[in-house]
């Protein structure tokens, strides 16, 4: 089976005042139809970053290198314009925090609809039944009165649904999830969780899942890449991980976390984490 997406050795520097800072040092993944990649790491470990860079999301000030193997081609190199459209239709990505991907001055029907315009051939009828279905599938209620409303009127977890529903809705070959349980509350965290295990069962998209919470990774991941200062500290299936840790960090992480995590998946309905 052909990788969705294929990135080999990533490097990041960000170039100010003519001194250079390698923030990604070399770093390797792949990720499969139908599996979930783990990126797992502590705040300021290169995680969002390594993604951010792969999909042109980093400033003029920043130089990246490498490969990143996309249905073929390397993104790496491709234009700002050419990988926003990339972005939109083929990888879908949801960021930290809902509040920032929605302009607080339109309707949440608005926002739908100049998404499908651009990367679809729904007609406006079309559009208005597709953003009702979106918010149905995402488990919002009276959908009709929630299309009707602005960014701030509705909650950070119920943003955070509509963002995954319209991503999915585009049928996307990978959908990048940034840290997307971090702004929300603990109730709505296992929902938005529940979401995306479901999405992982019911399609075949690839899925790449950044987090610095073990409990959400090991809830959803296939294969685990742990960072660590912008290095692999380690790689492998999420048992391995736990199990063996080769690096000394992933097992200080796997130590810290393991109470957390077997309460996590209890939450979850799961019997403790190795029944993963």
């Amino acid at each position: 089976m052909e990788p969705v997406l294929e990135v080999k050795n990533l490097l990041v520097e960000h170039c100010r005042k003519k001194q250079k800072h390698t923030i990604i040092k070399g770093i390797d993944f792949k990720v499969f139809p139908g599996q979930c990649l783990g990126i797992l790491g502590e705040s300021g470990s290169g995680k969002s970053m390594s993604l951010k860079a792969v999909m042109g999301l980093l400033g003029d000030d920043f130089s990246v290198t490498g490969e990143a193997l996309f249905g073929g081609e390397n993104l790496i190199g491709k234009t700002r314009e050419q990988l926003r459209q990339i972005r939109g239709k083929r990888v879908a990505m949801i960021l930290q925090n809902p509040m920032t991907c929605f302009d607080p001055l339109y309707r949440i029907e608005d926002q739908l609809s100049e998404t499908y315009r651009e990367h679809t051939e729904l007609t406006r009828k079309e559009i208005y039944e597709k953003s009702l279905e979106v918010l149905s599938t995402m488990q919002i209620k009276n959908p009709q009165e929630a299309v009707k409303k602005y960014p701030h009127q509705l909650s950070g977890g119920m943003l955070q649904r509509i963002m995954i529903g319209l991503a999915m809705s585009m049928e996307p070959d990978l959908l990048i999830a940034d840290e997307p349980t971090t702004a929300i509350d603990a109730i709505t965290q296992f929902e938005i969780m529940k979401e995306f295990i479901r999405i992982k069962k019911e399609s075949n998209t690839a899925m790449i899942f950044i987090s610095h919470d073990l409990g959400v990774i090991s809830a959803i991941s296939d294969e685990v890449l742990v960072l660590n200062k912008g290095k692999m500290a380690d790689q492998g299936t999420f048992r391995q991980i736990y199990e063996q840790p080769k690096d000394p960090y992933t097992r200080l992480l796997v130590e810290k976390k393991k109470a957390v995590m077997n309460q996590y998946h209890r939450a979850l309905g799961r019997k403790g984490v190795m029944s993963h």
